[in-house]
């Protein structure tokens, strides 16, 4: 029982189960996209499952990133006790894990409409293949906003039927969002990327990643605007706005003398970001 009981905790913390902030960072955009397609009132199912999926997709996403790093993870000192990198779990059980999680997840979108089933194939794809992108290209933050922020067009799909031009707007938005906090959490691992040869936007941006980041920032929130403008949204959503700008500019202010555990701490505050907007919509709907 025991050995039981240790298998299933290395499973837990392999799939970061542990770590709810990433599970919250990609949470946020799924609900701001059910919020605007529903115009406030989403389909409870609708809401289940993708929240559900979200959870099960995150943690299927951790599982094969540390599957294809598994000969990187042991050089680098934020990864090296993870459970492939430690040798608690075999790349053999993460595969399965990852099957299970997959599986699991797309037995719920099943219950959805044909389209959203259909794009649930694109979705998985991005997701299984992100990991390997920072082996070809500088720009694997971007590919990760693609992947995780494809519950957003997904989500118009399973409420609506159709994803509209607000829906590929706020998908745009979603992925340069996940490009940016994710270009500060690369900036943690520079020094050990650099030295194993892993690529990031982080490394590509060198002393110019505050000045792109920002504007970065600035298009993120002119993007939300026009989203908030077309759907013709209430005053308290342009107040989440602003308090997500605020955020932006505090985000800036802690990356500024590239210091890691402030890298760190400005990736953790993209939560906080996110929350922000969903509670700009949520009275806004009100």
């Amino acid at each position: 029982m025991d050995t039981l009981k240790d298998r299933l905790h290395q499973y837990w913390l392999l799939a970061r189960f542990d770590k709810p902030i990433g599970i919250l960072i990609l949470l946020w955009p799924t609900l701001w996209a059910l919020w605007i397609a529903g115009d406030g009132r989403p389909d409870m199912l609708v809401l289940a499952v993708f929240v559900a999926g979200v959870v099960l997709m995150r943690a299927a996403g951790c599982v094969i990133n540390d599957y294809a790093d598994r000969d990187f993870d042991p050089h680098v000192d934020r990864c090296k006790l993870r459970p492939i990198a430690a040798g608690k779990v075999s790349s053999k059980e993460a595969l399965i894990v990852f099957a299970v999680l997959c599986l699991t997840a797309f037995g719920l979108v099943l219950l959805m409409n044909l389209y959203t089933i259909a794009l649930s194939f694109v979705g998985a794809f991005l997701a299984a293949s992100y990991p390997f992108m920072k082996r070809f290209t500088h720009l694997p933050q971007a590919y990760l906003g693609a992947a995780f922020g494809f519950a957003v067009p997904m989500a118009f799909a399973a409420q609506t039927n159709e994803i509209p031009v607000v829906g590929w707007i706020l998908y745009l938005a979603v992925l340069l969002w996940a490009l940016v906090y994710d270009t500060m959490y690369a900036m943690v691992d520079i020094d050990d990327d650099l030295k194993i040869g892993v690529k990031s936007t982080a490394i590509l941006f060198g002393k110019r990643v505050r000045e792109i980041t920002g504007a970065l920032q600035i298009v993120i929130l002119g993007l939300l605007f026009m989203v908030g403008n077309m759907r013709g949204l209430d005053w308290p959503y342009y107040a989440g706005l602003l308090a997500a700008a605020g955020l932006s500019a505090y985000q800036q202010k802690l990356i500024f003398h590239f210091h890691k555990p402030d890298c760190f701490k400005a990736f953790l505050n993209a939560n906080w970001f996110g929350l922000a907007v969903f509670a700009g919509l949520v009275v806004a709907y009100l």
